[in-house]
C-alpha cells in the first residue's frame, strides 16, 4: 500500500473567483491538512503545477515515493526540484545515500534527479514535519541544507504599524542555486501581526503561504483576491493556501505568528512586485 496521498486542483482566474461563496473559496484555494501519521500528502495545483504538502514520519524511515497517475514518472524528482522546511521536531532526510541533518526552521533543498529520498524523526514522540514544496525543473543543481542562520536576513515594518518581522531568505537564488523554486519563512516580532503590507501582486510567479507558530486559541486571517476586491479566508495553525498570480497575498492574525512562503514561475527576482498602496485595498 502506498504510503503517499494526493489531491489535484486545477487553476481558476478572477472572473471565477468571484462566484465563489466562502465555501468554495476555501475549497478551491485552502490547504486545511498537511500532515498525517507515516504519510506524504501533497496538493498538486495547476498555478505553475506547484505541489505543496508534508511528510510526517512517526514509526520509522517514510519514503518519498512517486504519484504515477499524476506524475507518470518512475521516481518524483525525475523532473522536479523538492524544497523542505522542518516545523517540527528535529529530523533527517536520506538523499540518495547521503542524510542531512534538518532541524526546526531548518530548510533542504533537492534537485532534480534525486531518487531515493527518505524522511526520519529522531525521536518518535516529537516526530519531525517537514513542509515540502516542489516545482518541475528543467536542471539538475546540488543538494543543500540552509540553517537560519545561513539564511540572508531582511528587517522590515515596525510595531508601530503592526509588522514587525524578520525575513528569512532560505532557498533563493541568493543563497542557493534552483532552477525556479524559492522559498523562505518570515517570523513576525510579539505585538506585531500583519505580513505582506503593503500588499502587492506578480504576475509573473505564483505562491503558496503556510502559516504555524500560531498559539492555541489563535487565528490568522489571510487576504486574497484583485486590489480592487479582496476576500478573506480564516486560517488555523499548519494550514496553507495557494496564492495564484492575480492575487494579493497579505494576512493578520490574532497573535503573532510564523510563515513560510514558496514561489515558482518565470522570474526569480524577488523585488519582482506591483505594489499597491495600503489605500488602494478594497
Amino acid at each position: 500500500m502506498s504510503n503517499i496521498t494526493f489531491e489535484s486542483r486545477y487553476a481558476i482566474g478572477p472572473n471565477e473567483a468571484k462566484s465563489l461563496d466562502t465555501k468554495g473559496l476555501r475549497e478551491n484555494f485552502l490547504i486545511d491538512k498537511l500532515f498525517f501519521e507515516d504519510k506524504v500528502h501533497f496538493v498538486y495545483t495547476h498555478y505553475d503545477r506547484y505541489m505543496a504538502g508534508g511528510a510526517l514520519p512517526v514509526n520509522g524511515k517514510l519514503k518519498l515515493e512517486t504519484i504515477e497517475p499524476l506524475l507518470k514518472e518512475p521516481y518524483f524528482l525525475a523532473r522536479r526540484e523538492l524544497g523542505i522546511i522542518n516545523v517540527g521536531g528535529d529530523g533527517k532526510v536520506e538523499v540518495d545515500g547521503e542524510t542531512f541533518e534538518v532541524n526546526y526552521k531548518e530548510a533542504l533543498y533537492i534537485g532534480k534527479g534525486a531518487k531515493e529520498i527518505y524522511f526520519i524523526s529522531n525521536d518518535s514522540s516529537k516526530p519531525a514535519k517537514f513542509y515540502l514544496n516542489s516545482t518541475p525543473a528543467h536542471h539538475s543543481y546540488p543538494t543543500k541544507r540552509v540553517t537560519k542562520a545561513e539564511a540572508n536576513k531582511i528587517e522590515l515594518g515596525a510595531l508601530e504599524t503592526a509588522n514587525h518581522r524578520t525575513i528569512n531568505q532560505m532557498l533563493l537564488h541568493t543563497v542557493i542555486q534552483t532552477c525556479q523554486l524559492q522559498m523562505g519563512m518570515t517570523e513576525l516580532k510579539p505585538g506585531s501581526v500583519w505580513n505582506t503590507m503593503p500588499a502587492h501582486t506578480h504576475d509573473r510567479r505564483m505562491e503558496v503561504y503556510f502559516y504555524f507558530d500560531v498559539p492555541e486559541g489563535q487565528s490568522v486571517s489571510h487576504f486574497m483576491g484583485p486590489v480592487d476586491e479582496t476576500r478573506h479566508i480564516w486560517m488555523q495553525n499548519e494550514q496553507a493556501v495557494i496564492s495564484p498570480p492575480w492575487s494579493i497575498h497579505s494576512g493578520a492574525g490574532t497573535s503573532n505568528y510564523t510563515f513560510i512562503w514558496g514561489m515558482a514561475g518565470e522570474n526569480m527576482d524577488y523585488d519582482d512586485m506591483d505594489k499597491s498602496a495600503i489605500t488602494d485595498l478594497k
